[in-house]
């Protein structure tokens, strides 16, 4: 894949100019083999540098904040955590015609889970639950707000109809049940809490397996604080009706909670589904199973 960068100068964002930024500016890796990782994701480029290393430069600029985010927050996170996740080792301010901060990380061996999908989904319901669980438990004083960590109706409540109409027109969805469990959704009560840390897309390309066994959690681009019910979607999108419970009682969050959560796997789904289908079909599958799950769950 070759992106161009839409600030300053253009130029391929490719393997060639990963190198030359790494030259430029990190002067003691240059020389060391760049390949690009294949993804889904919609915000960045990955590159793996050498062994050891992984290059993430933002795609667009709507992605361009998650480069400082992480970089302040991400070391202050991980010893509070039960999974490993992205520790930034070096920050890249643009250059050799590449117009946005990008940053280095320790590379986390594993595959994502949508390339390499979960056999052992109770030790992944477990461990993910738990996972949340921390990230909650951390001090949230002075972090920023997640884009997902408001209600889901202000999130996409425009979107939901047409997603419906088109998607039921051409029968990938009965817009009945799918309207009736939407109209659930918004009659929910929302988040009173102090808002919480969140990851914001645990989704399954945003967590890494070895072996089937879940081992890494990635991707912090939604990273801030808010009501937690959005990092329930893993429950809908990458666990089923077997592990769901499991995830629930590590997750350890109430009723309600976990009802916007299932909100949450119902708009994300089919909005993403309608709007992706026909240039991400990897984000486009993963949308149809989430909304799928949550639509039977109902």
């Amino acid at each position: 894949m070759t992106v161009t960068a839409h600030e300053g100068p253009s130029a391929p964002v490719d393997a060639a100019l990963v190198a030359r930024l790494i030259a430029a500016q990190f002067p003691e890796w240059a020389g060391l083999p760049v390949r690009e990782v294949d993804s889904a994701g919609t915000d960045n480029l990955m590159f793996r540098l050498g062994d050891d290393f992984a290059v993430r430069l933002p795609k667009a600029d709507w992605a361009t904040g998650q480069t400082a985010k992480e970089q302040r927050w991400l070391p202050y996170l991980a010893p509070h955590l039960p999974l490993p996740i992205p520790v930034p080792l070096g920050l890249g301010v643009p250059g050799e015609g590449f117009g946005r901060a990008w940053s280095v990380y320790g590379w986390l061996d594993g595959a994502d889970a949508f390339t390499a999908p979960v056999t052992d989904l109770a030790h992944a319901a477990v461990e993910l639950g738990r996972f949340g669980a921390a990230l909650r438990a951390v001090d949230a004083t002075g972090g920023p707000a997640s884009f997902r960590g408001g209600p889901v109706t202000e999130w996409e409540e425009g979107a939901m109809p047409g997603a419906i109409r088109d998607l039921g027109a051409d029968g990938t969805v009965d817009p009945e049940p799918a309207t009736k469990a939407w109209e659930s959704v918004l009659a929910l009560p929302q988040w009173e809490g102090a808002p919480v840390w969140i990851h914001g897309d645990l989704l399954p390309g945003n967590v890494l397996t070895r072996d089937g066994r879940l081992s890494a959690v990635i991707d912090f681009g939604g990273l801030g604080v808010g009501d937690p019910a959005c990092d329930m979607m893993p429950g809908w999108s990458l666990l089923n009706a077997e592990t769901r419970p499991l995830f629930r009682e590590a997750a350890r969050v109430d009723d309600a909670t976990w009802a916007r959560g299932r909100g949450w796997a119902l708009c994300w789904g089919l909005v993403t589904e309608h709007h992706y289908r026909a240039t991400n079909p990897v984000l486009a599958a993963v949308a149809h199973r989430t909304w799928s799950e949550a639509l039977a769950d109902s």
